[in-house]
């Protein structure tokens, strides 16, 4: 019995051991996993341009993949261009939206004052409105650290070579999966990369879907407020999508506040986040369902805290994967015996799970009731 026990323990504490060390291992090579982890996403996206290249152009492999990185990049280059003049166009506005934020500031303190009685010696009086800081520079400052961090090597650099190897060397890469499970049958094996496959193309390309009708919509309804550059702020708070949850409160606040800096009255400040938050509504619960159906099938649970460890792991760049690697990970606990719990626990609950037995007693006896 005593054996058992200490056999029992030391599988526990190994058990957390392994955990501990994996968790540090990824979080010292994020600068090595990242880009490896975009770019595996990248291929899977992008390979049906260069499956077209190939079969109905007949194109060779080569070409193809230089083909699809040249587009997505292209595509890529034309966004960073346009976000940064436009962000670049906010700052040299900067000091009258500071000036007529202060006002407002210090509009609402006299107000509170004169309202609840709150003392003038508060610290709400005594702290200046410091934004200058935040909004002076025009990159200067944020290029810099982008450089000094090794972002622009790795995200720019280390992104397209390892894109190009994913796809032009993918029979090499199935080849290796392979034999790494040798043990398991090849109709398996492909099974499971048809999984993979398929739901993370459909969580993309849904997801490109989704961040264009949004962007549609918070684009009318920032027109219909007369927001300042409704296109921009209507798309860039809709490609904050790549965050779920977080990222739609980020992009409907920065309207919000240019809302306050231009218009003469706050409503229209609350209008833009009334806006935003029922059109989230509108994606959350008609827009992605719909698109995406049922393959994508993560709880929210889950969800929310897959962004909670990914972004403690990884930062931003961990939110955006989050639910990719989630969706993953739920195909192979599915598909993998012993570990069938864990994926019924990532997937969404059934109908069965969410009705109580109150209410399914009340439709019995109702039932009851009409044959009586």
């Amino acid at each position: 019995m005593k054996t058992t026990t200490k056999t029992s323990n030391y599988h526990l504490a190994l058990s957390l051991l392994s955990i501990i060390a994996i968790v540090f291992i990824l979080y010292i090579l994020k600068p090595l996993i990242m880009p490896v982890l975009y770019a595996l996403i990248l291929a899977i996206m992008i390979f049906p341009v260069q499956n077209f290249l190939e079969k109905k152009w007949k194109c060779n492999r080569l070409f193809a993949s230089l083909c699809s990185i040249t587009i997505i990049f292209c595509v890529t280059a034309l966004l960073c261009i346009i976000i940064y003049s436009r962000l670049n166009a906010l700052i040299n506005n900067g000091e009258n939206y500071i000036a007529k934020l202060t006002t407002l500031y210090y509009n609402f303190i006299e107000f509170t004052y004169d309202t609840f009685g709150i003392s003038r010696r508060s610290s709400l009086f005594t702290k200046d409105l410091r934004v200058e800081s935040l909004l002076k520079g025009r990159f200067d400052k944020i290029g810099e650290l982008i450089y000094q961090s090794g972002f622009l090597f790795s995200y720019f650099i280390l992104i397209p070579i390892y894109l190009f190897f994913f796809l032009y060397y993918r029979r090499f890469f199935r080849a290796f999966y392979y034999k790494l499970f040798r043990d398991k049958p090849k109709a398996f094996l492909n099974r499971m990369i048809r999984k993979v496959y398929n739901i993370q193309q459909n969580y993309l390309l849904g997801l490109i879907k989704v961040i264009f009708i949004v962007g549609t919509l918070n684009t009318i309804g920032l027109i219909i407020l007369g927001i300042t550059n409704p296109i921009f702020f209507g798309f860039f708070a809709a490609f904050l999508l790549l965050i779920p949850y977080i990222g739609i409160i980020i992009g409907s606040l920065i309207p919000a506040v240019i809302a306050l800096a231009t218009k003469d009255s706050a409503w229209y400040a609350f209008g833009v986040i009334a806006i935003f938050g029922f059109i989230q509504f509108l994606e959350g619960n008609f827009i992605t369902p719909k698109i995406t159906g049922s393959k994508v099938s993560i709880n929210a649970f889950i969800a929310i805290l897959s962004l909670i460890v990914f972004s403690m792991l990884w930062g931003i760049e961990g939110m955006i994967v989050a639910l990719p690697i989630t969706a993953t990970l739920k195909i192979i606990f599915d598909n993998t015996p012993g570990y069938h719990a864990y994926g019924f626990l990532i997937g969404e609950p059934v109908d069965e799970h969410l009705h109580s037995k109150a209410r399914a007693r009340l439709r019995a006896w109702k039932k009851i009731r009409k044959v009586n």
